[in-house]
């Protein structure tokens, strides 16, 4: 799933199983200092997706060059986006088996 600022990738885990995150923010997206600002507010989408209960998928953000001028209301809102149509997933894979 691509964004302006990220794109995503998710698999779907076995019901139950918890959700796990992978951030790629490569040297394209600037210094260490501005890749490692970008990786934690990634981070902070995703920790507050966990606490509202988001499981059962492995899900990897890929940063995008344009990311380091969204503000992280953008960030957030792209992120959650993508999240949301991963979680429109986990209900139709139980209905295949």
């Amino acid at each position: 799933m691509g964004g302006a600022v990220c794109i995503t990738h998710a698999v779907l885990r076995a019901p139950g199983d918890p959700a796990r995150f992978g951030f790629i923010v490569s040297k394209a997206i600037g210094n260490a200092v501005t890749r490692n600002l970008i990786r934690r507010r990634m981070k902070t989408v995703v920790e507050r997706r966990l606490h509202a209960g988001f499981a059962e998928a492995d899900v990897v953000f890929r940063a995008l060059p344009a990311i380091t001028g969204a503000p992280f209301e953008q960030l957030e809102r792209e992120m959650n986006r993508a999240l949301d149509r991963v979680a429109r997933e986990l209900p139709l894979r139980g209905a295949d088996a």
